[in-house]
């Protein structure tokens, strides 16, 4: 995260906690058509990068993904969702490993919900 920070912040317009929270969904997550994007000439890397606006526990944050995750072949298969926010989650939501949240996408029916795993 710290490494996408400035381009981040020039896409959401705010500064992201330099860390997410990893959600395990009981089912996949495909990215949905309206959301923001990051490509990797806009920060200098390899990958591009998808930003989802959502709210979790209450909270605004957004979802996080590389094209390669998307695509099933990154670190993180589409059954989890990494959510970055302002501040801390695990600290602002008092979550520990195995808890269930709920993360609802701004303007969509979609519905990732499931167990925080990792920061």
């Amino acid at each position: 995260m710290t490494l996408y920070a400035d381009a981040y912040e020039h896409v959401v317009g705010i500064r992201l906690y330099p860390g997410s929270l990893n959600v395990v969904l009981d089912h996949e997550f495909v990215l949905p058509e309206d959301r923001l994007r990051i490509e990797p000439k806009d920060y200098g890397g390899r990958v591009g990068m998808n930003i989802v606006t959502c709210r979790i526990g209450g909270l605004p944050a957004f979802i996080v993904r590389t094209d390669q995750n998307e695509a099933g072949v990154g670190h993180h298969g589409r059954e989890v969702v990494e959510v970055a926010a302002p501040v801390r989650l695990r600290d602002a939501l008092g979550l520990v490993d195995g808890d269930t949240i709920e993360v609802v996408i701004e303007g969509s029916d979609a519905d990732p919900r499931s167990s925080s795993d990792g920061e």
